[in-house]
């Protein structure tokens, strides 16, 4: 059932029917011109047109306090052509940022691409995120769509985000208050009932002011029920993006709305790292590649900007429509360390973006730096939050002598991951405990990095619960299984070939696994398969195994129905085991070192 309007904006705020569905307010995203305009040369004159400012992120992921250590930073391009790190993000500062942004701009809209909650750090995930609801609707956000991860914990859960009242089981967390919801809508067009063939919420809004408007069509990547737990995503129908999209544009456009902006929760990569090179210095689009590029491709010329998001990169592309006019495809990265600020021009004639190639919107991405004051109404919230989680947050769980990159890290064997493997086979090697011989971590459940600089008052090298929980904030249930050498020789091909060859999921492993990953050839032959060795002993493939990996994995997640096993233990949750060995094999005194890489070999 779609959620209730929340008409708790100002006036400017409306919104317009939809067969049956009321669509709430929105915002505004990139690009095209009326069909009449497009390609006829013509331009509206200035005192026909209204400039309207859309700014945009995505993947926020619930960080409300500056994401730490390397996941916390941005690569920067300097004038002399050289890079440097920028520590950025924080919700103090992006509110800081969004709010100097639209002094001046009175047509601003703000919206998101996704993910704004969801695999949290602890500070807004043990509260089941809403102190990141109530930070987004402090911010003003007019609409975002739908991620994967706003299905983590099921499509009930996120009503609730949407249309407010406490949790059915933890029950409301301040005394007096009850969880309002969020003022903003989340759109899922493409998301729809097995049981009603419904969208579970609103497909789209409408942003009005002063004659002018801008739909938002809002959508997850279709692919999501392969990267959320099964509970996650039951009774619920994924549908194509593009298919929808263009669905929806053209019922916007009968109700008389031409300018359109899609929010979707799927992306690309970009040739750079560096959120400030120009994505199209070779020629419209060229600078990116990942299924973002297909689906622009084959979005409706009605649409005239996309905001995307998901694989947390940094891009402000021009990648033309099926009709060749200029169109913006965006991402301002993740954890709220950019946004981007886009001028779409209005032309009231024709009601549309005008999107030839003089007048293509001007887009551009920026850094939400931390030199720059703090909102006040962010601290509050953030220390208020913050006193709540303090006793669980602040125990001490371990010790390490560096810093421990995992999210931060580029490498395909990452430290962080090798030390959660091994926290794994540790805990589930026990005959009791499952008979685990080796251990797998999926690198996208590595959500941070562990930092030796002490985040408050517990000193440098203190590993927190809270920073052990933001590392691993889904508590996945450890799962061990049995797997034929076969099986998981074709799990590491799987890492590189199928639904991940475009984009390779590089499994972590444990200590006594090891291979070569040769990446000078290409899908499943990058994985060696006469490397594969257990302590030393080839991978026989007739021979069966005992492997310990989280539940999502173990269900055939990212891509990987190899490791569907059979004779399956449960154990205890990923964050019980990983805060285990955490506390068993460091001290004050002997400090966990970062480990040393080695398990996979890497040929270029």
């Amino acid at each position: 059932m779609p959620a209730k309007p929340h008409m708790k904006r100002a006036a400017t705020r409306l919104w317009a029917g939809a067969a049956g569905l009321a669509t709430v307010g929105a915002l505004v995203a990139a690009m095209p011109a009326d069909a009449h305009d497009r390609g006829h040369g013509h331009h509206p004159k200035p005192d026909r047109t209204v400039d309207v400012q859309l700014l945009s992120f995505n993947d926020l992921h619930g960080n409300l306090e500056p994401p730490a250590g390397s996941a916390g930073a941005v690569t920067e391009r300097q004038a002399d052509g050289t890079t440097k790190s920028v520590p950025a993000g924080g919700m103090e500062y992006l509110a800081t940022s969004l709010r100097t942004a639209r002094q001046g701009h009175p047509y601003s809209i703000t919206a998101a691409g996704g993910d704004m909650i969801g695999a949290s750090p602890l500070l807004s995930g043990m509260f089941h995120d809403e102190p990141t609801i109530e930070a987004l609707n402090k911010l003003k956000l007019d609409v975002t769509a739908v991620g994967n991860h706003e299905f983590d914990e099921g499509a009930t859960e996120l009503a609730r985000m949407q249309n407010g009242g406490c949790h059915p089981t933890d029950g409301c967390y301040e005394k007096g208050k009850k969880f309002p919801g969020a003022d903003f809508p989340y759109l899922a067009a493409n998301v729809t009932s097995e049981k009603t063939g419904k969208p579970i919420l609103k497909p789209y809004t409408v942003w009005k002011k002063n004659g002018v408007k801008i739909g938002f069509i809002g959508v997850t990547l279709k692919g999501t029920p392969n990267v959320v737990t099964a509970s996650g995503v039951k009774g619920l129908k994924f549908a194509d993006e593009i298919e929808t999209i263009n669905k929806y544009a053209k019922e916007l456009d009968r109700q008389g709305v031409k300018s359109i902006v899609a929010l979707i929760h799927e992306g690309g990569m970009p040739v750079s790292n560096a959120y400030n090179d120009s994505c199209d210095t070779n020629g419209p689009g060229s600078g990116i590649s990942g299924p973002i590029v297909d689906i622009a491709k084959g979005i409706s010329p009605k649409v005239d900007a996309l905001v995307t998001g998901h694989t947390h990169q940094a891009y402000v592309c021009t990648v033309p429509d099926p009709a060749g006019n200029p169109r913006m495809v965006t991402s301002a990265a993740s954890f709220g360390k950019l946004y981007t600020d886009t001028t779409l021009t209005y032309d009231r004639r024709t009601n549309d973006i005008v999107r030839t190639a003089v007048r293509s919107p001007k887009s551009a991405n920026h850094i939400v730096r931390r030199d720059q004051p703090k909102a006040a109404d962010m601290s509050e919230l953030i220390a208020r939050w913050g006193k709540l989680a303090a006793p669980v947050a602040n125990r001490p769980q371990g010790f390490i002598s560096a810093d421990i990159n995992g999210r931060g890290s580029d490498a395909p064997e990452k430290p962080l991951g090798d030390l959660i493997a091994d926290a794994q086979l540790a805990g589930l090697s026990a005959p009791d405990k499952g008979g685990a011989q080796l251990a797998l971590m999926n690198p996208g459940g590595i959500r941070s990095d562990l930092v030796y600089k002490a985040s408050g008052a517990e000193g440098d090298g203190v590993v927190t619960y809270g920073e052990a929980f933001t590392v691993q904030p889904f508590t996945n249930m450890m799962n061990v299984v049995d797997l034929t050498g076969a099986q998981l020789i074709t799990a590491l091909q799987q890492q590189v070939s199928g639904a991940n060859a475009a984009d390779p999921k590089i499994l972590q492993i444990s200590k006594g696994l090891t291979y070569t990953l040769d990446l000078t050839k290409s899908g499943a032959a990058r994985v060696v398969v006469d490397t594969i060795k257990l302590n030393g002993v080839a991978i026989d493939p007739a021979k069966t195994y005992r492997v310990a990996m989280n539940e999502f994995l173990a269900g055939g997640g990212d891509g990987f129905p190899a490791l569907v096993g059979t004779n399956k233990l449960v154990g205890a949750s990923d964050l019980d085991v990983f805060d285990a060995y955490l506390a068993a094999n460091s001290s004050a005194s002997t400090p966990m070192a970062p480990p040393v890489p080695g398990r996979i070999t890497v040929r270029k």
